[in-house]
């Protein structure tokens, strides 16, 4: 585990990478190191993610509190985070969704004002293996199977280039336990495991080219797709840095588009079909329409390194079919 910290801190760019048994966990710790622990502190993230980012805000003690996204790259909006500022932000923890950067100097500044005295910026990037181009701020992955770089059951890292904040990440995750198993504080049993560690270190050798070709496929998706009606289908806009984790389009009639590409043997998933802020674990009175439209026509296509590029053509025939017959 501790060659592979050393070997995914540098190939991200970060000073220190610390093993953590989950991106869940390497968020809930990253929220900790910052002293966001207490249910009065807010904590503004995306309300398109996996339930996992605000479940680690539950778990850290914090609130979540919810912005609305950019219609066109479905990230967080940065002047949406802004009319959600308020004294009792504790921190920003933007969700690099898809495998695609957020606006981060946008958000660090809106950080730098935040709260009383500023407040902490929080990256989940848990999609986004190799495409954040900074780690100033802790950033948190996730090593599930599906992701970019994934081992073969649940793992995760967090990054930071603060060497305190990584003494005190290693005491967290491992019960805050100090020589002779007394543990100095609360801490968490959330450790990246030697096993996984040891596959994550062979993958991490192909993870460049498996991006590569992931952003190959997305782009030939992009010219199959681009001539069909904007208001049938629109691919979901990549702008900044972006590792195609997942090729998401926005689709009218998705129910009805997914039960056509079934019937040509072609699995299609939904990521996300409810907005955070709208499920019961997280209730909030914050409205975030363009998220709630997103939720209700996103659909990802299938899309990982070894795809063949005749099955990509193939899905994008069909769509063609099925919208234009």
């Amino acid at each position: 585990m501790a060659a592979f910290e050393r070997e995914f801190a540098a190939f991200c760019g970060a000073r220190f990478g610390v093993g953590v048994g989950s991106g869940t966990g390497a968020l809930e710790i990253a929220l900790r190191l910052h002293g966001v622990t207490r249910r009065e502190q807010e904590v503004i993230t995306s309300p398109l993610t996996a339930p996992f980012t605000a479940q680690a805000i539950l778990a850290a003690g914090a609130t979540p509190v919810f912005a609305d996204i950019e219609p066109d790259t479905l990230l967080i909006d940065p002047r949406s985070v802004e009319q959600r500022i308020s004294p009792r932000t504790a921190a920003i923890l933007p969700v690099h969704l898809y495998g695609q950067v957020c606006d981060l100097e946008a958000l660090a500044a809106l950080a730098a004002l935040a709260g009383r005295t500023g407040a902490a910026l929080i990256q989940d990037a848990c999609q986004a293996h190799g495409a954040v181009p900074d780690h100033s701020w802790p950033a948190a992955y996730s090593f599930y199977p599906t992701k970019n770089l994934g081992c073969l059951g649940d793992g995760g890292a967090l990054l930071v280039n603060d060497p305190e904040q990584d003494r005190l990440a290693r005491l967290l995750r491992d019960g805050a336990r100090a020589p002779g198993h007394v543990s100095q504080m609360q801490g968490l049993n959330c450790r990246l495991d030697e096993i996984q560690a040891a596959l994550l270190r062979v993958f991490l050798r192909h993870l460049p080219e498996w991006n590569r070709e992931r952003e190959r496929l997305a782009g030939i998706y992009d010219r199959e797709l681009g001539e069909i009606p904007a208001e049938w289908l629109r691919p979901v806009a990549r702008k900044n840095r972006h590792v195609a984790h997942l090729y998401v389009v926005r689709a009218a009639r998705r129910e009805q588009l997914m039960e056509h590409l079934a019937a040509q043997g072609i699995g299609a998933g939904i990521h996300y079909p409810a907005p955070l802020h709208r499920q019961p674990a997280f209730p909030s009175e914050d409205r975030c329409p363009v998220a709630e439209q997103a939720a209700g026509e996103v659909l990802s296509l299938p899309l990982w390194p070894f795809l063949p590029e005749d099955d990509v053509r193939f899905v994008a025939r069909q769509i063609w079919k099925f919208y234009l017959g």
